[in-house]
């Protein structure tokens, strides 16, 4: 149960911090109104408080992390941009997946 929890977290996480910064490339790249920079704040922030619930070291969280914002950033490549991943996107996305896991799910000798 605690490794789906983990990862459920990790998936809102990673919607929050796309979601903050996407909204300023917006802004930046294709002249949308300055006013999408509050929304993408309160998801910055949103995304720094979830990574706080973790209740394992700052330091594996973030390095885990980063395996589920690699799939999350291809799904969103593919249901935001349009643009259908690439074999190799996928088999990616799988090896960073697996890093993960090791990551946070391996027995650990502390």
């Amino acid at each position: 149960m605690l490794e789906i929890k983990t990862i459920l977290l990790f998936l809102v996480t990673a919607v929050a911090e796309i979601v903050g910064c996407y909204l300023p490339y917006l802004w930046l790249t294709q002249g949308k109104s300055a006013w999408l920079l509050v929304p993408a704040g309160l998801s910055l922030a949103v995304f720094a408080w979830l990574l706080s619930l973790h209740p394992t070291a700052a330091g594996r969280v973030y390095a885990a992390y980063g395996g589920v914002y690699i799939f999350v950033a291809i799904i969103w490549l593919w249901a935001v941009d349009g643009i259908k991943p690439t074999t190799w996107d996928l088999v990616g996305s799988s090896v960073a997946l697996v890093g993960m896991s090791i990551i946070m799910f391996a027995p650990k000798n502390t």
